[in-house]
């Protein structure tokens, strides 16, 4: 059994400014985010993107050197993912009281939203890169990105249009869903975690606890029912002879 390379010193002063950048980016979206008094306008996710997006075009960094570098961060994504887990032990009563109409609801949201992706971009005449890339937007980014490369998408694309999607359900999800008359926060929960997964249940998360925990469920259960029912959607579309 062979020890893999230790890092060499350009391989840490790479993490170094990767983590560095994310931190501060993030810091930075958190100042104004508090500034602004928790404006949905105000985003904590876009601002960092922006912000990050200005602080490597100033020092002329390519994506794929940042990337190199946030690895332990991009690691750390999906253990922020699985720790959800915690505060929706906590509503496990609720849960259980709840169980059939919120298992219907997840699967018929993961359904209509892969569902009306496949067909809207097909419709639109997208090419089949782009169609696989955008069938598991509704998910969070790296289930999004896995579906994405082993359907034959493109893995880039599918985090992108998530981070939009997700961006967007963020800032508008809440204002809707009061203004359709939805105050229970289980009902709002849901309906974030499905419509704007990871961003959107990080934003449930500055608002109250059980919004964000019940938003962590729908994001998680419709996660796994995308990957399961992503690749049927696409077979069953080569054979009606749309894709």
């Amino acid at each position: 059994m062979t020890n893999s390379a230790a890092p060499t010193l350009a391989d840490i002063a790479v993490s170094a400014e990767a983590i560095g950048v994310t931190l501060l980016a993030y810091g930075c979206a958190l100042t104004v985010y508090r500034v602004g008094r928790k404006s949905p306008l105000l985003n904590p996710v876009l601002i960092a993107i922006l912000v990050t997006v200005g602080l490597l075009g100033a020092r002329n960094t390519s994506y794929e050197r940042y990337f190199q570098g946030a690895q332990v961060i991009h690691f750390l994504l999906g253990t922020a993912t699985v720790a959800l887990a915690v505060p929706l032990y906590h509503q496990l009563q609720a849960l259980k009281s709840a169980l059939i109409p919120i298992s219907v609801s997840i699967f018929v949201g993961s359904v209509s939203a892969a569902v009306s992706s496949l067909a809207l971009s097909l419709w639109l005449g997208a090419s089949t890169g782009t169609v696989l890339s955008l069938l598991p937007k509704s998910t969070t980014t790296p289930v999004a990105m896995g579906i994405a490369e082993s359907l034959g998408g493109l893995p880039a694309l599918s985090a992108v249009t998530v981070i939009v999607t997700g961006i967007i359900g963020a800032i508008a999800g809440l204002p809707l869903l009061r203004a359709a008359g939805f105050h229970d926060l289980r009902e709002q929960g849901i309906a974030l975690g499905m419509a704007a997964h990871g961003v959107g249940t990080a934003r449930a998360f500055q608002i109250d606890i059980t919004l964000g925990a019940w938003s962590g469920l729908a994001m998680s259960l419709g996660a796994i029912v995308t990957s399961a029912i992503a690749p049927g959607l696409w077979w069953l579309a080569q054979q009606a002879g749309l894709g």
